[in-house]
């Protein structure tokens, strides 16, 4: 790991327990169809206008940068973690576009401004909660966007952690500071929401669009009924992902963040 990540996360152990765990099942479908629909939802012309310069920090095992690869747009992926990026390479390769992405194996402090250039969208998911100085991050993002960027950003919902320990009757679990397995893919880190919102007022950003990631999946006890339906998960998921008090018990939460006001046409609650 390099001095500049310090107490970072590396996902080099995880790598395959990630892939199977989560985007080997309908946990992955979930997060990656309501990240999707709220991307679409602020920069409605990414299927279909001229190439945009998207850079995916943390990109894990590369399914954004592919797809976005794939629309014919100029992407450039990072993670610190090699087994990650190795795994992301044979996935763009078999997709065909594994030449067509810039990749950069690093911690994304390293990150060179003025080599890289500036950027259209910035996507930075499940990132947040396994850094050693998480307050940091949405001021590098800055670093490498323009007036008219876009950023997306995922990040472990406290309000999660602590409904599902209801639900599960851990109630012992909420009087102590928590403190996640390091062997199991728990982020050691959640926030609350407006945590967030306030670091990000901060730097003058605007919340474009918000949404919860998984807002009952992940509690489900007994699949039955509509649980057995996979497409009709992801489509309850879609639907009560945007809607309070359910969007704020995702077990991740998505914003999406413009600096240009006139390119906001989601919600900001």
């Amino acid at each position: 790991m390099e001095s500049s990540t310090g107490g970072d996360r590396n996902f080099d152990d995880l790598t395959e327990k990630f892939s199977s765990k989560v985007y080997g099942g309908l946990k992955g479908d979930i997060r990656l169809a309501v990240i999707w629909r709220d991307l679409l939802a602020v920069m409605p012309a990414i299927k279909h206008s001229k190439p945009i310069r998207v850079l995916d920090i943390g990109g894990g095992l590369g399914q954004m940068s592919i797809r976005f690869a794939e629309l014919g747009h100029s992407v450039t992926y990072n993670d610190l973690s090699s087994n990650m990026t190795a795994t992301a390479k044979h996935s763009a390769n078999t997709a065909g576009v594994k030449d067509t992405i810039v990749w950069y194996q690093c911690a994304y402090q390293d990150l060179d401004t003025e080599e890289l250039g500036l950027f259209d969208l910035i996507l930075c998911h499940a990132v947040l909660e396994w850094l050693d100085k998480p307050e940091e991050l949405l001021g590098q993002l800055i670093r490498h966007s323009s007036c008219d960027t876009v950023i997306s950003l995922t990040f472990y919902n406290h309000n999660a952690l602590v409904y599902r320990n209801l639900i599960r009757g851990n109630f012992k679990m909420l009087e102590s500071d928590f403190k996640a397995d390091p062997g199991s893919l728990t982020p050691h880190t959640p926030f609350q929401p407006e945590r967030v919102k306030s670091w990000s007022e901060k730097l003058g950003l605007k919340l474009a669009k918000s949404s919860g990631l998984r807002v009952f999946h992940d509690y489900v006890t007994t699949v039955r009924g509509g649980h057995e339906h996979p497409q009709a998960v992801i489509d309850a998921e879609l639907v009560y992902s945007q809607i309070e008090p359910f969007k704020w018990l995702g077990r991740y939460i998505h914003f999406v963040f413009a600096k240009n006001t006139e390119i906001q046409k989601g919600d900001s609650d």
